[in-house]
């Protein structure tokens, strides 16, 4: 199970933002929190060139590859290619409300139809040994979450999902942009609250809205494990405080220059191998949100380091454009 493996803190897969470079750079700043990939569809696993959509540094470990579409056979098959790839963990998307989703029959509207999301897990399930889990969302469009995620639970569960992941607001799939849909909807987190107490022995994580690790620890005392999302991409130095938080490790200043090393160093990699600057340093722009020289870092990111034929030394010059002080005890 999910829960002895001690996953209490993940971060969340963000379309467009936690590729292979973004999740490489969090851990970094904690050994120990879960990632997620981007979402990927069944098809494309099964026939899109794989070692692109799949291929990951082992360094990131523990590491969940997250699935999307509907239909059973196509998702065991796409798991078992995951699971050959050594990914940790298999998770299907029933959360996210972008249009292309809706277009594929996956994601959120998955919601409207729990038995089929069940038929899904079951044969995920039959088809890998790693945990399979699952991302959901409290409710779509009309739908009561009282019954909605009950039913969508009861189904994954008893078809033998691993963790249930809940973002803890509902997905308006009608008049609402996939923008519009992380904000506007009300967050209920006593829903998932009220789903966890009623189901002790399972793994339920909550999602949505959690701006800090406090909030994070907060929603310890009602959930198994919380899930980071946009705070973590736009203030990414706050993952550096996690596994002091929420893993045991010692509490101390975080080494920053190491970690501006290390990227370099990997920056460095993936230029050698025809990549760009920018796909690794796009992802670091927020890392000292507040900090005195934090706007001169951003800028050299954003504009210098996007430049063709851009090295990895800019990485080094943007960094010593700030002033960390005793501010970096404080970000670990």
């Amino acid at each position: 199970m999910l829960k002895s493996q001690g996953h209490r803190l993940a971060i969340a897969p963000m379309m467009d933002w936690t590729d292979r470079h973004c999740r490489f750079f969090h851990r970094q700043l904690t050994t120990h929190a879960l990632l997620y990939t981007e979402m990927v569809v069944a098809d494309a696993v099964i026939h899109g060139a794989r070692e692109r959509l799949l291929g990951f540094d082992e360094v990131e470990h523990p590491v969940a590859l997250q699935l999307g579409g509907s239909d059973a056979a196509k998702l065991a098959e796409a798991a078992r290619v995951g699971e050959a790839f050594g990914y940790d963990e298999i998770n299907l998307n029933v959360g996210c409300p972008s249009d292309r989703v809706q277009s594929g029959t996956f994601g959120a509207c998955l919601m409207k139809v729990p038995d089929l999301v069940a038929t899904c897990v079951a044969a995920m399930k039959a088809a890998v040994t790693v945990p399979v889990t699952v991302k959901c969302r409290i409710g779509v469009d009309e739908q009561d979450p009282e019954p909605a995620l009950d039913a969508l639970a009861n189904g994954v569960f008893d078809a033998g999902a691993d963790a249930l992941w809940v973002h803890a607001r509902k997905a308006w799939l009608e008049g609402l942009s996939p923008k519009e849909n992380r904000d506007i909807p009300p967050l209920d987190y006593n829903r998932v609250y009220r789903l966890k107490a009623g189901k002790p022995n399972k793994f339920i994580g909550i999602n949505g809205g959690i701006q800090s690790l406090d909030e994070a620890r907060l929603h310890l005392d009602h959930a198994d494990g919380a899930m980071l999302g946009r705070a973590a991409y736009h203030t990414p130095g706050i993952l550096a405080g996690v596994d002091a938080a929420f893993y045991g490790a010692r509490s101390e200043a975080f080494d920053f220059a190491a970690l501006i090393d290390a990227m370099a160093d990997y920056a460095a990699r993936h230029i050698e191998r025809g990549g760009r600057l920018g796909h690794v340093t796009r992802h670091m722009v927020g890392l000292f949100h507040g900090l005195p020289g934090a706007r001169r870092y951003r800028q050299i990111l954003s504009t210098d380091a996007t430049r063709p034929g851009a090295g990895a030394d800019m990485l080094k010059m943007a960094f010593a454009a700030v002033e960390l002080g005793g501010a970096a005890a404080e970000a670990a």
